[in-house]
């Protein structure tokens, strides 16, 4: 198993991808400490994922707090003894309009939670991987990046600016033997994106595979990426298969972009 003996934590972790990701990270072999904001909804899927706890640990955290943060990782260090990897999955989506019809405060609270936050959950996470001899930070980043889908554009403009971000804490943390890459999926087939079509279809009288294949008709695949395909990448950055990797970003998209 790729993750065998090590420690990952997964923030942002509901119904979606960080529910996914946890669920990969385990049936590799991890401990995972599972991490988000709601704590009832967080101990529902940490039950679901180990029933026992005896390989999954719940701690609460906002990642845009440093205390909560420092915590996160104790937690992780008491329960585990180490911090192997981070898969950073939380972040602020709800960001649409453009130039004149986006409220303002939502680009700040993208930029607050994908970026700033993003490097808060960072400095515990790296100091504990500096002790251990090294880690992965996986992060997740959006081909929004890159292709205008969806009127997101303080979206997208956040995930740009953790990409940047993202090569410059390669460089830094690559010293301690920490490596930093960015999973970037584009549509993504799990409960919010299934509900997007579903909502699609209703308001056209058609069904969601028509919807679909409007979307992904013309991608070389043929489909659309399931959200633990995306994990599935996530946990092949933390794992030693690309001890080697480090600065870079793998667009997982059923080959949208090659359109």
């Amino acid at each position: 198993m790729l993750l065998e003996g090590k420690t990952v934590i997964v923030t942002g972790v509901g119904a979606g991808l960080g529910r996914e990701c946890a669920a990969a990270a385990l049936r590799q072999g991890a401990n995972v400490v599972v991490a988000a904001r709601t704590a009832d909804a967080l101990e529902k899927v940490a039950a679901e994922l180990d029933a026992d706890g005896g390989r999954v640990a719940a701690k609460p955290t906002d990642i845009c707090d440093a205390d909560a943060c420092d915590a996160l990782v104790a937690t992780a260090m008491e329960r585990f003894g180490s911090v192997d990897a981070l898969i950073q999955v939380a972040a602020y989506e709800y960001v649409f309009g453009g130039l004149h019809d986006s409220n303002f405060d939502d680009w700040r609270k993208a930029f607050e939670t994908n970026v700033l936050g993003a490097l808060t959950v960072l400095r515990p996470v790296s100091g504990a991987m500096k002790q251990s001899g090294g880690g992965s930070i996986v992060l997740i980043g959006s081909q929004a990046t890159f292709k205008p889908n969806l009127p997101q554009a303080g979206y997208a403009a956040s995930k740009a600016a953790l990409l940047s971000a993202m090569y410059y804490l390669a460089d830094e943390l690559g010293v301690d033997n920490i490596r930093c890459n960015m999973v970037v999926p584009s549509w993504m087939w799990g409960p919010q994106v299934q509900a997007f079509f579903e909502g699609k279809a209703q308001h056209k009288g058609v069904s969601v595979d028509e919807v679909v294949h409007d979307v992904v008709g013309k991608f070389p695949l043929r489909r659309m990426t399931e959200d633990g395909e995306v994990a599935d990448v996530a946990v092949f950055f933390a794992s030693d298969l690309a001890k080697a990797v480090t600065g870079q970003h793998l667009m997982v998209n059923a080959g949208e972009m090659m359109r």
